[in-house]
């Protein structure tokens, strides 16, 4: 029989609720027997203990709450009675003694990719249109109207086509409850026509409202974003179009292009519309440099290359109580396949990552990478005290709803994704991945700010677990989804790509699973599998102004 509740670590005094348990039920767990006070809804928690008022909350090993009033024995773990509380911590000696896994199975394993003059490889081959300035969105618009369409890149039509059909009936005198329930067309699907460039996946378009009116820091940052993407293996070149006298200058974002690949040789088209004058004779020129460029891209074609050219963003949006126990775990075992094959990974979210910066702190490589993650971490949360928020705010009404009531439950879940492996390097937004292994980069929790600050950094894959689902992609980069139970994965198939509520139900383990999800990759990468976020168009790109957004 399956198990229905679960005990995440040794040290924890609250189990997890694995399906719905009815009040008075009685369970039990490696021969202990609890009887539940009340409903206790699966992915929520409930004590093994009695918990007195201020009595420390401990889950996967670590304080992660303190409750308000006394919960007994059985009792549900909610809001009302648990309030957030976290670990201090302290930089000092670091511990980075690893067990490897096993990856005997992916020795020789190569992926087809677009192998770039700087060494990169990319999964992808893009071409980029995009503003320094938010002035220039409207240009970068009626240049993906003018191209979009007729080099073959358009998207598929179905809403469209049901959306005249039901127009037809209208027009043909149709009652609402017709146009309300009478059945349409499912099949209706048709593709644009046949790319002019087929060895360009696309050409995209990036919109944003920055570049001007904030501070210069964030112009700065901005420029080092776009250079992220210019500079990114998945991108063969680039128009870019500048107002011209925008805080985010030109010769900023060519500065951090140099930061980033000193030996740069793609073609990167600049156009100053104040300097050009008249937007005709900017939009001329754009369509004939893009184009120019457009058939540069296209003499790349996809050639093996190691695994070790892979770098994979970690990424969690729409996170359960089950994402610390799934999907999390699942690809935190393939974080620590590929980096146990010299390749590279982002642990990102820095304020999911509360209460767990100890043993983070613990596994850097040196103290000077300790030092720098515990300030950027300390830095970041004071600000968002001093805004009158802070990390304990970051839960989302949904993650309460499905069992993550503190931020420090979610954390410690969330924080699973990053394997075990020690940490390499630790990034601030929007620096480059430049070593090997695990790489700690500080973004908010937001799903789009922080997957758009793991592409520009350089993941050429990104996994997003969720639980309650999401459509989030990018623009150049492959978001495969991950659902952390089998009822969202059949629920929102045509989203998510892989289901890892088959370790839920003991169906598989974290590590059969673990391996599962980097087969997979290796078929995103060489271009064999079309992930959902790709196949919707789903080109989400919010670049993160330093301000506090968790």
């Amino acid at each position: 029989m399956k198990q229905n509740i679960l005990k995440v670590h040794p040290a924890d005094n609250v189990l997890v609720a694995l399906t719905d348990l009815q009040a008075n039920e009685q369970v039990a767990y490696k021969g202990e027997t609890y009887i539940v006070k009340e409903l206790i809804p699966a992915k929520h928690k409930f004590a093994i203990v009695e918990i007195p008022e201020g009595g420390e909350i401990i889950m996967y090993g670590v304080l992660v709450g303190k409750a308000q009033s006394l919960i007994p024995v059985g009792g549900l773990l909610s809001t009302a009675n648990v309030k957030h509380a976290a670990n201090s911590f302290l930089t000092g000696q670091s511990h980075t003694d690893w067990h490897r896994p096993d990856i005997s199975k992916w020795e020789g394993k190569t992926f087809n990719g677009y192998h770039r003059g700087d060494g990169s490889v990319g999964t992808a081959n893009y071409w980029l249109v995009i503003p320094m300035v938010f002035c220039e969105n409207r240009n970068i618009e009626v240049l993906q109207e003018a191209l979009v369409k007729p080099l073959g890149y358009g998207r598929k039509k179905t809403y469209e086509i049901k959306a005249q059909e039901l127009i037809g009936k209208i027009k043909a005198g149709a009652e609402i409850d017709e146009v309300l329930y009478t059945e349409i067309g499912s099949d209706t699907a048709q593709n644009a026509g046949n790319k002019v460039f087929p060895n360009v996946d696309g050409i995209k378009f990036l919109t944003h409202t920055g570049g001007c009116g904030g501070t210069r820091q964030d112009s700065t940052a901005l420029c080092g974003l776009l250079a992220g993407y210019i500079t990114h293996p998945n991108v063969a070149g680039a128009t870019v179009l500048s107002l011209g006298c925008q805080n985010a200058e030109v010769k900023t974002l060519q500065e951090e292009i140099n930061k980033r690949s000193p030996e740069f040789n793609k073609p990167l088209y600049i156009l100053d519309q104040q300097k050009t004058g008249k937007e005709a004779d900017l939009m001329e020129l754009a369509i004939r440099q893009t184009l120019a460029g457009l058939m540069q891209a296209n003499q790349y074609t996809r050639k093996p290359a190691p695994l070790s050219k892979l770098t994979i963003g970690l990424e969690c949006g729409g996170s359960d109580g089950f994402s610390g126990i799934s999907a999390n775990p699942a690809i935190g075992y393939t974080s620590d396949l590929l980096v146990a094959m010299g390749g590279s990974v982002i642990l990102a979210e820095f304020p999911e990552l509360c209460g767990v910066e100890q043993n983070l702190i613990d596994r850097c490589l040196d103290k000077t990478k300790a030092e720098r993650f515990a300030d950027l971490v300390r830095t970041y949360s004071q600000r968002a005290e001093e805004a009158g928020s802070g990390f304990y705010m970051n839960p989302s009404p949904g993650n309460i709803k499905d069992g993550l009531i503190t931020d420090a439950i979610k954390s410690a879940g969330a924080a699973k994704k990053g394997g075990t492996s020690p940490v390499a390097d630790v990034l601030d937004y929007p620096e480059k991945v430049t070593q090997p292994g695990l790489n700690l980069l500080c973004t908010p929790g937001n799903d789009v700010e922080s997957t758009t600050a793991e592409v520009g950094s350089g993941a050429n894959i990104v996994l997003f677990t969720t639980g309650l689902g999401t459509p989030t992609g990018n623009p150049i980069v492959p978001v495969v989804k991950i659902a952390t139970n089998t009822a969202l994965f059949n629920r929102m198939s045509d989203i998510i790509d892989i289901n890892t509520g088959t370790i839920v139900e003991g169906d598989e383990t974290i590590e059969q699973a673990g391996e599962r999800i980097l087969d997979y990759v290796v078929k995103v990468a060489s271009g064999e599998i079309e992930v959902h976020a790709v196949r919707h168009g789903q080109d989400d790109f919010i670049p993160w102004k330093r301000g506090v957004s968790l």
